[in-house]
């Protein structure tokens, strides 16, 4: 069967002339934007031969996206983690050919301003779990301790549920904001993440259903670390041999993250140490 490449886009009258009513655009970066959306939307459409029922259908699951997102709710960013498209914009902006730690996605359940805790300090809340210690350094890329990095933390329950998904939980269970020291390190007690399916009430998880694609997302914790004169670095670690590593429904798994989180030698609880690498700004 024909197919017609990714990056060959179908010529039309019409789409010249949706192009050229941005010619007075004053924005270029916007017009750039524009007028390649458009010529690519057209192509689309004309690839796959989309029928008007489709188109609406298509309008309809949109609005819906729209009608589930919330305060404390994105489903316009649950909708592009799963199509890939935000670990491609990671991909295109955050490159580790230097040697920093890679990134990966925001995701839909971050909170900003956590309270900001002591070094070795428990993250908010009292939420039931295996103990969880969590250290190491952050680092540039030449090996030096940066000192007053801020490192952000969050991650789901013991239920699989972010704080911002339950109404019953504190704002910022299971968050809390850290310092590194003068030599870059850094400690923080937690829980044991555990993995959990992405809210499965929504547009988004009845798209992936009807696709046949798995609601999983393996266990992780979400790190947000910026400093001064350095790139402000999003990303996640995954325990070793976690269940759905490979098939995480939002492709944010990647090898360099998945680490040791090592049982205690007394059997109570476990140990994650990690130093971040961060690039320069």
């Amino acid at each position: 069967m024909k197919s017609v490449a990714m990056t060959a886009l179908i010529p039309s009258r019409l789409t010249d002339d949706v192009v050229a009513s941005y010619k007075n655009c004053s924005d270029p970066r916007l017009q750039e934007i524009m007028i390649s959306l458009v010529k690519h939307l057209h192509s689309f459409a004309r690839e796959v031969k989309l029928t008007e029922a489709e188109w609406l259908k298509g309008v309809e699951f949109l609005t819906q996206v729209g009608q589930f997102c919330t305060e404390t709710r994105q489903e316009f960013i649950a909708l592009s983690d799963v199509l890939g498209l935000e670990m491609t914009v990671i991909e295109l902006n955050d490159g580790t050919a230097d040697g920093a730690t890679e990134a990966t996605l925001l995701g839909p359940f971050y909170i900003p301003d956590a309270p900001e805790l002591a070094k070795g300090a428990t993250v908010c809340g009292q939420p039931p779990g295996e103990p969880l210690d969590v250290m190491g350094e952050v680092q540039d890329l030449k090996g030096k301790p940066i000192a007053n990095a801020l490192i952000d933390v969050w991650q789901a329950g013991d239920d699989g549920l972010y704080s911002s998904q339950d109404p019953h939980k504190q704002k910022f269970e299971l968050r809390g904001r850290f310092r590194s020291d003068c030599e870059g390190t850094y400690h923080f007690k937690s829980v044991m993440p555990k993995g959990y399916q992405i809210p499965s009430d929504g547009p988004v998880s009845e798209l992936m259903r009807l696709t046949g694609r798995s609601l999983w997302r393996p266990a992780h914790l979400h790190f947000m670390i910026s400093a001064k004169g350095y790139k402000r670095l999003t990303t996640h670690l995954f325990p070793k041999g976690a269940p759905h590593l490979d098939e995480d429904a939002v492709f944010g798994v990647k090898k360099t993250l998945i680490q040791d989180f090592k049982r205690n030698t007394d059997g109570k609880g476990y140990t994650l140490n990690f130093n971040f690498v961060l690039g320069q700004a």
